[in-house]
């Protein structure tokens, strides 16, 4: 785990404490407690007459590998607004969001949450940034068997290709006001 010393909130230094019986670090002098670090990544699963769209990555982690779309959200972005701008940054393709259809979770030093969304091609051809990526495309499974896809991306394109229901959807009508929170829901009868 990823080690704090001092307060985010005071400054103070901070002190080990069992919490939960969790030792956790935490302030002596206000309520702050170092609850960890955690990150959410976000995939987009595009697909347009059959075939994904995927992006061959420019850097590490995965640099050579052919992976979906993606990256992490900033601290005051919506998952939505995350996924939507990843795959516009990294391929020129506006896409929207259809549901959500796969979760990873990856405890480690920092916890990764990673949330994978099947997405409705809008428009735009493929092009890398050439920052990110270095090559963009849409490609069947066959034209996947050729290349170096990631096997987690694999996994991913299987998903989105055989999901048997809806995935998570976008609760455009929820039962309680927002209050600024994205909800995301199964179909309901």
């Amino acid at each position: 785990m990823a080690e704090a010393n001092y307060c985010l909130s005071c400054g103070e230094a901070l002190e080990t404490r069992l919490i939960g019986d969790v030792a956790r670090r935490a302030c002596p002098k206000c309520s702050f407690v170092f609850w960890g670090d955690y990150s959410v990544g976000v995939g987009a699963l595009v697909v347009r007459d059959g075939k994904v769209l995927l992006v061959r990555r420019a850097q590490d982690p995965g640099k050579g590998r052919w992976t979906n779309p993606g990256g992490y959200m900033e601290q005051l972005e919506s998952i939505e607004k995350t996924i939507v701008r990843e795959v516009m940054e990294e391929t020129g393709v506006t896409a929207r969001i259809k549901s959500i259809v796969a979760l990873r979770d990856q405890p480690r030093k920092v916890h990764n949450l990673y949330v994978a969304f099947a997405m409705e091609y809008v428009e735009g051809e493929p092009r890398a940034d050439q920052v990110e990526v270095d090559a963009a495309g849409f490609y069947s499974v066959e034209e996947m068997k050729e290349m170096n896809v990631a096997d987690f991306t694999k996994w991913l394109v299987d998903t989105a290709l055989n999901v048997k229901d809806d995935g998570l959807l976008p609760d455009t009508d929820p039962v309680l006001t927002p209050g600024g929170n994205v909800l995301f829901r199964m179909k309901t009868g």
